[in-house]
């Protein structure tokens, strides 16, 4: 039995069950929402990923881990195509949503980045004012309604509110980096995404702001699908339900290793290099 110094933080949840009605329940976990199916990625030459199967259940989080280099964003920024725009990016294999492949002739990508929403690593706030961070995707997107509705609802959401409701017109560059990120997941939240992916959203904030986020992806897990990269292993096994592991194979590309419930991977890993990792024995 390993990892024994990350018992303490690795509890069995029970899982409660989102709000009814919802499009994802826990009951339909066991089948995958977001799915990754022979998907290999070349930049150029360069091989980065390596025929990566992956399979995140619906409406509770999946944490992707790995030493530096492994792919890990690669993969994550696959799930909503944010890979497009780099030169020479080329993708073989499917990544389904719903059943779906969103790398389909005439697959609408604004639709899909709609759908499955991004937090990046250092919070990206617009020079804008706060209300206007959160109301920008919701005005392009042409919603309807009451932007002060849609506003509040995803600054509640994102357990903000409380805090900027009388600073709504103040510059969102003026608050703190922990507030900045959790305004950036809002700015995310007001286009009713089904998805969130998060890309080491901690990294850049003190210990303090670090544990609000937590907070915030374990309510948010309640009505979203999240998958969530980080070096932090920590964290990995405090928030997330589902932990996969990649690596790097011999050519370099990134390959997973595996994939189970986040106890199992912390306490009793199936695979030698999952427990080297996870030790601190290489990585």
């Amino acid at each position: 039995m390993i990892g024994e110094r990350l018992e303490d933080i690795v509890e069995s949840r029970e899982l409660a069950a989102p709000p009814e009605p919802e499009p994802v329940t826990r009951e339909s976990a066991d089948s995958a929402f977001l799915e990754a199916v022979g998907l290999s990625v070349h930049y150029g030459s360069f091989r980065a990923l390596k025929d990566v199967h992956l399979k995140v259940p619906g409406a509770q989080i999946t944490a992707i881990i790995g030493p530096s280099g492994c792919g890990k964003s690669t993969l994550l920024r696959c799930f909503n195509r944010m890979n497009d725009a780099i030169a020479g990016f080329q993708a073989d294999g499917q990544v389904l949503f719903r059943g779906r492949d969103i790398y389909a002739r005439g697959i609408d990508v604004v639709d899909v980045r709609r759908r499955i929403g991004m937090v990046f690593q250092k919070p990206n706030p617009f020079p804008k004012s706060v209300y206007e961070n959160v109301a920008f995707g919701a005005r392009i997107n042409g919603y309807e309604g009451r932007l002060e509705e849609i506003v509040e609802r995803a600054l509640r959401h994102a357990a903000l509110w409380d805090e900027v409701k009388d600073k709504l017109r103040q510059n969102a560059l003026a608050l703190s980096g922990g507030q900045q990120q959790r305004l950036c997941i809002a700015r995310a939240l007001a286009i009713e995404p089904e998805v969130i992916l998060m890309d080491e959203p901690c990294s850049a904030l003190d210990p303090v702001a670090t544990l609000k986020i937590e907070d915030l992806m374990r309510d948010l897990a309640r009505d979203y699908t999240i998958v969530i990269v980080t070096h932090n292993m920590q964290q990995a096994a405090r928030v997330s339900d589902l932990t996969a592991v990649m690596m790097m194979a011999e050519d370099r590309a990134g390959e997973m290793i595996e994939f189970s419930p986040t106890k199992e991977i912390f306490t009793n890993p199936r695979q030698k290099r999952t427990e080297d990792y996870i030790t601190g024995r290489f990585g």
